[in-house]
């Protein structure tokens, strides 16, 4: 008698039971019938231990509530940035506020031991900041334009720029595995018009989160409140801190209130007419023309904060 037909019935019956199990016990995740999406990885490089913050604190902030995986590198450690203090001290002062700051952003950090206002675009930091953005798998990628007044800002973003196809190549730092999907890069908003001016791919509203931001942003004292490079003693007036951390934030709050205004109409087309008119405070960024080329949909599903 011929057996093989339920034989092969019986097989497959054991296969589905089998993968049934697997969907409920959550093992691998693959044969679940609607899989979650994994976090997206975003990763934002800055000059010194402050730029990231600043230009990303709040969407940082935000993708970080939701689940998705942020990390904010410093690529040099601002040993010079202030009037009084300098070298390892300062170094290990702007360290300890900028992880006070981000663990408020609820986001990684790395301040990389490169001297303030000495960074080139060199091969080795090639290498490092490729290396970064593959450990990280990063799906997003941020930095300033390369065209800024100051040569670290600049050199941040060559260097970002110089990353943007090297993450694909195998035997560019083969010893750690090259990203087989480029990321989407993008530029931090800037007020420079030469060679080209600041053109936002997007503008996201930061108003529920604009309080956290500022609280973040309030423990880079050395920077802000008592002036970084450009202060004097008059600002480490101890009298006077409390007065100072609020001249801070209602500073970062006109600064963030000028981009909302500045793109108002992306703004409105981003999130209607009624709340986009409304926005006070506002992040934007521009796509790089390097890296992964995302249409305005699939742009809009890396920051997924519209239907809040």
């Amino acid at each position: 008698m011929n057996t093989s037909i339920p034989v092969r019935k019986a097989t497959v019956a054991l296969i589905v039971a089998g993968l049934a199990c697997l969907a409920f016990t959550g093992l691998p995740r693959a044969f679940a019938a609607d899989p979650a999406p994994a976090p997206l990885r975003i990763i934002c490089f800055g000059a010194h231990p402050d730029d990231c913050e600043i230009q990303v604190g709040g969407c940082a902030a935000m993708w970080a509530a939701k689940g998705h995986k942020v990390k904010l590198v410093s690529v040099t450690n601002g040993d010079i940035g202030h009037w009084r203090d300098a070298g390892g001290p300062l170094a290990r002062r702007r360290l300890a506020e900028v992880e006070a700051a981000d663990k408020i952003l609820g986001v990684t950090t790395e301040v990389l031991d490169i001297h303030d206002g000495e960074l080139l675009p060199t091969l080795e930091n090639r290498r490092t900041l490729t290396r970064l953005i593959r450990e990280w798998q990063a799906d997003i990628v941020m930095g300033p334009r390369p065209n800024d007044y100051h040569p670290d800002h600049r050199y941040v973003g060559v260097l970002v720029q110089d990353a943007a196809y090297m993450v694909t190549v195998p035997f560019f730092c083969p010893d750690v595995p090259h990203l087989t999907k480029n990321p989407v890069f993008m530029y931090y908003p800037d007020n420079f018009k030469k060679p080209n001016p600041f053109q936002p791919d997007m503008v996201v509203s930061i108003d529920g989160v604009m309080d956290k931001k500022l609280d973040a942003l309030a423990q880079l004292v050395s920077q802000f409140q008592e002036g970084g490079a450009n202060g004097g003693p008059e600002l480490a007036d101890p009298a006077k801190a409390d007065e100072r951390t609020q001249a801070v934030k209602e500073s970062f709050g006109r600064r963030s209130r000028g981009l909302a205004d500045r793109f108002r109409s992306q703004l409105i087309e981003a999130y209607g007419a009624d709340r986009g008119g409304k926005v006070q405070y506002a992040e934007a960024f521009e796509l790089c023309e390097y890296g992964s080329q995302p249409d305005k949909a699939a742009l809009k599903k890396l920051f997924p904060f519209f239907g809040e």
